[in-house]
């Protein structure tokens, strides 16, 4: 078995194979989209390529543990998954305020994230970690509940959560990241690469809880393994390309100093309060 909470400096088909069967708890999988001119990214058939990936993700998996598979509409079409994984969402991270790039068609607006399963049922789903705001008024979702058809239907149960709601299958609450987010590590890792911490949390937050095994078979810049050290989850990360395993090494020992430091302080505070 790999060593957990570091990222491996190698190719992912490489390395797989010395991860035990059934010893992960989540996947986190962004990794070529097939799309792009980027050397990382020249994928001659991406349908191919992740059933690739969801047959080995699916024998490291627990029963019940889930992978996110990140692509394009098309990401998984045409291919049979189901004897490998239950694919229970397709979730639309929507982004609005991406340049138009079609004169003759609709410009893509989203980016897909596949949420699979192994099993019929998630080892886990934490809704309370990844609650978003209610856009119901409270009034107006009481009568909802009260209507007979809901009342007495599959749904009877729910109830208003005054903490906030599921955040459904698109996502258009958290943003891409511009040139001018402070964590942006390159301007050249900017959408094509580097994914929003908030992003990540999320998935981390609702699949997985602390000391589970995260694995993250194209660690890029590190922003999975830095939001599972940050959250509490063990990891293992792989990547190939030397400029990104670099940039990822850094961030780690930066979040490193910051958490050694807040420790530190807390440390300082708790014992000036005890004197």
């Amino acid at each position: 078995m790999l060593e957990l909470d570091r990222i491996y400096h190698a190719d992912t088909f490489e390395m797989l194979p010395q991860i035990d069967d059934g010893s992960i708890d989540l996947v986190v999988c962004d990794g070529p989209y097939g799309v792009t001119a980027n050397k990382w990214d020249r994928i001659s058939n991406i349908q191919e390529f992740n059933l690739k990936l969801i047959s080995i993700f699916a024998a490291k998996l627990r029963d019940g543990g889930a992978l996110y598979l990140f692509g394009k509409p098309d990401c998984i079409d045409f291919i049979d998954y189901r004897p490998f994984l239950n694919l229970r969402s397709k979730i639309v991270w929507y982004q609005p305020s991406r340049l138009a790039q079609g004169r003759i068609n609709y410009t893509n607006n989203y980016d897909i994230i596949c949420y699979f399963i192994k099993g019929d049922k998630p080892k886990t789903f934490d809704l309370n970690a990844i609650r978003v705001p209610q856009l119901v008024e409270l009034e107006h979702r009481l009568r909802c509940e009260r209507v007979p058809s809901v009342a007495n239907g599959k749904y009877a149960k729910t109830r208003f959560n005054s903490n906030g709601k599921n955040p459904g299958d698109v996502w258009g609450d958290i943003k891409q990241l511009t040139y001018k987010s402070k964590e942006l590590v390159n301007r050249d890792a900017l959408n094509t690469i580097q994914k929003p911490e908030q992003l990540i949390e999320r998935l981390v937050r609702a699949s997985s809880r602390e000391g589970d095994r995260v694995l993250d078979p194209f660690s890029g810049v590190g922003t999975c393994p830095v939001v599972c050290r940050r959250l509490g989850r063990h990891f293992i990360g792989i990547e190939r390309d030397d400029w990104f395993f670099e940039l990822a090494q850094k961030r780690l020992r930066e979040l490193d100093d910051d958490l050694a430091g807040r420790l530190f302080q807390t440390w300082q505070e708790k014992s000036i309060a005890r004197s």
